[in-house]
């Protein structure tokens, strides 16, 4: 499909700064036979008994490094471990590094350069003898989108923030933003409402901020994330759809992985990289609905939307949005899609 068809425009002052407070305080646009405005907290009486969400438990580690090789000054944003003390990464001031270059990122906290990607990306192998985790805690920063990171500096709040209640794995250096509006409360609510939830893990890289840059979708290079899913949760998920029930993914990484999970006898035991590209036209075979943020134009994330509710729906819906003053991106309100 043209690129182009994913296009719309989003004002300004659309993409919110700060997430809502409380957290399920947050607006739902409701996506189905109609569209219906509600919150996030309406949730557990627009479900039904027997239904299960699926979060993504990853958590967001300190991505974003500032050091110096020589007099540059060299940005990276990490994207996707490569190894015990490698990391992919993508470069700010990239034509200052060759290969072999050693970046110091302050803190006693230095890595060496090498193997530059054909999407530009380098990879970054940390010296010494600490666990890389250690090391970013010491150097690093919160990954905000850029959307965000322009508008305004990163503070101690986005390190509580940017973290969902179901962060327990570190590697991400992305959030999956739609978990971000559940609370503990929230989910005392769907337990007692007979709506049970799973958690798989899926580290979300720095490429899903990625524009489509090629006219036609099919000629787009999807990146890859590494993701797991025990045999255990892919039992009781096809237990679910057995009785009836359905399986909504919160978040669009949740969904990815659910279907790259997926085969002819249902949703399988997982562990790997996927690189799944969902346009319209893709089938889907492990998820019956979908809560999400709303995502960029011409964004891989505003095609699967739209793979899963149709390009015309999709589009009305975001106009909706837009009109009705809905806030936009990781920290803005979110969707519940029911195909």
């Amino acid at each position: 499909m043209r690129t182009e068809l994913f296009d719309f425009h989003l004002p300004d002052d659309r993409i919110a700064l700060r997430p809502a407070n409380p957290r399920d305080a947050a607006r739902l646009l409701v996506v189905g036979d109609g569209l219906t405005d509600a919150v996030v907290s309406d949730l557990p009486d627009l479900l039904r008994a027997g239904d299960c969400l699926v979060f993504n438990d990853t958590r967001v580690i300190p991505a974003q490094l500032e050091g110096t090789r020589g007099n540059a000054r060299i940005g990276a944003t990490l994207h996707k471990r490569e190894g015990p003390r490698d990391w992919r990464a993508f470069i700010r001031n990239a034509k200052r590094l060759h290969d072999g270059d050693i970046v110091d990122f302050g803190n006693a906290v230095f890595a060496t350069a090498s193997a530059r990607g054909e999407d530009g990306s380098w990879v970054l192998s940390f010296a010494g003898g600490e666990p890389v985790e250690l090391l970013l805690e010491r150097a690093g920063r919160m990954p905000l989108p850029p959307y965000i990171a322009g508008k305004r500096p990163t503070d101690a709040r986005d390190a509580v923030d940017y973290q969902t209640m179901f962060a327990t794995e570190p590697g991400a250096v992305a959030a999956p933003t739609a978990a971000l509006h559940f609370t503990p409360e929230l989910m005392a609510r769907f337990a007692a409402a007979g709506i049970a939830h799973e958690t798989l893990t899926l580290h979300v890289g720095a490429g899903t901020f990625l524009p489509v840059k090629v006219d036609d979708t099919i000629e787009h290079r999807m990146h890859a994330e590494w993701g797991r899913m025990d045999a255990a949760t892919a039992t009781r998920l096809n237990a679910v759809r057995a009785r009836g029930g359905r399986v909504i993914a919160v978040g669009t990484t949740s969904l990815r992985l659910l279907e790259s999970a997926a085969g002819d006898s249902g949703i399988q035991a997982f562990e790997g990289d996927t690189a799944i590209f969902i346009t319209p036209g893709y089938g889907f075979k492990a998820i019956d609905g979908l809560i999400t943020n709303f995502h960029l134009p011409k964004s891989t994330l505003f095609m699967l939307v739209s793979a899963l509710m149709g390009l015309e729906r999709m589009q009305a819906a975001y106009a909706h949005a837009i009109g009705d003053k809905y806030r936009f991106y990781s920290y803005g309100d979110a969707s519940l899609l029911l195909p």
